[in-house]
């Protein structure tokens, strides 16, 4: 299966970066077997919009690597050479798995329908990459984001957004997508709907609750199929003016810009984990497949699960440890 030259999308990058980019993943796609397999993310999949450009843009930049070679050429060395390519370009760890991890995937489904005999991607060691722990408020600092009292129509929608953000421990990508059908206020509960389109039941507390009734009482006449949360033109919010509000809210009450919304994700199922200990609640509460997922919030209430200690075990009370 023969690939298109990509040096004409190669001879105006410099001076035409962003159109060269979209040539280069239209080039791409123009091949049947790539076609095929966004098809099969976008609809067998189920794959977000997110996960499908990220697929174009990682196939679309090898297919370009291997210039006018077909995938039957395609061996473990134009792999590693490519990959290698991205670290002298200084990208990232995470970035280069996050390439390896496409280019497997890709070759897998070319094995798949036998287009290939074997996955050259297979045996690749991705870079090693550390695992941060995520960063999160302390239970003041959350706090004090409801400290100012909304006035505006404008607040009163940031403010219920935070309570339902920092008070349900959702995504951005699902607070955007809720519609008015979605929450059930008698009964204190939202209908989300996650990574891979599966949905999941949040329950909304009652400050949440109230903060969504004074948004709303701004829309009165909003239907049923409405979004919750809306910008200009009662159009849907995009996630980049979440951001940008989340932003602004932190800066005038926190005196920083760094807060954003998964951030209150994971305050949230820290600040839970911390009072109940219920490993298996929170990560239902988050949508996360695999509880491992979950447990990096283990580590972050350490010193939490230390001063308990201190306080309540014999055994550190006899060595004349107090809490502080």
């Amino acid at each position: 299966m023969p690939l298109v030259s990509s040096h004409g999308a190669r001879s105006g990058e410099s001076a035409h970066r962003q159109d060269g980019k979209a040539t280069r993943v239209r080039s791409a796609e123009a091949d049947p077997l790539v076609a095929r397999y966004i098809e099969f993310l976008t609809h067998e999949k189920r794959c977000s919009a997110h996960t499908v450009a990220a697929y174009r843009r990682d196939l679309a930049a090898f297919r370009e690597s291997l210039e006018d070679q077909d995938w039957t050429s395609c061996r473990p060395w134009h792999v590693r050479a490519h990959l290698g390519r991205l670290h002298a370009r200084g990208r990232s760890p995470r970035t280069i798995g996050r390439v390896l991890s496409s280019l497997r995937a890709f070759f897998a489904f070319a094995v798949r329908h036998e287009v290939l005999p074997a996955n050259p991607a297979a045996g690749i060691v991705g870079p090693k990459r550390g695992k941060p722990l995520p960063k999160v408020l302390d239970i003041d600092r959350a706090a004090r984001l409801f400290d100012a009292k909304p006035r505006t129509k404008t607040e009163l929608r940031d403010r219920a957004m935070v309570e339902v953000l920092y008070g349900c421990g959702v995504r951005l990508a699902e607070l955007v997508a809720i519609d008015l059908k979605d929450i059930d206020l008698a009964n204190g509960f939202a209908t989300v709907t996650g990574k891979g389109s599966k949905t999941r039941i949040v329950p909304l507390g009652e400050l949440a609750v109230d903060a969504i009734q004074a948004w709303l009482a701004t829309r009165p006449g909003a239907r049923a199929a409405a979004p919750l949360f809306t910008g200009r033109g009662e159009a849907r919010i995009s996630p980049r003016t979440v951001q940008l509000r989340l932003k602004k809210l932190s800066a005038a009450e926190l005196g920083t810009d760094a807060l954003h919304p998964h951030m209150l994700r994971h305050s949230f199922a820290s600040h839970l984990l911390e009072s109940s200990g219920d490993l298996r609640a929170v990560q239902e509460l988050l949508g996360h497949a695999d509880i491992a997922t979950t447990q990096i919030y283990t580590h972050l209430d350490f010193q939490h699960l230390a001063k308990v200690y201190d306080a309540a075990h014999p055994r550190a009370k006899a060595r004349g440890r107090t809490p502080e």
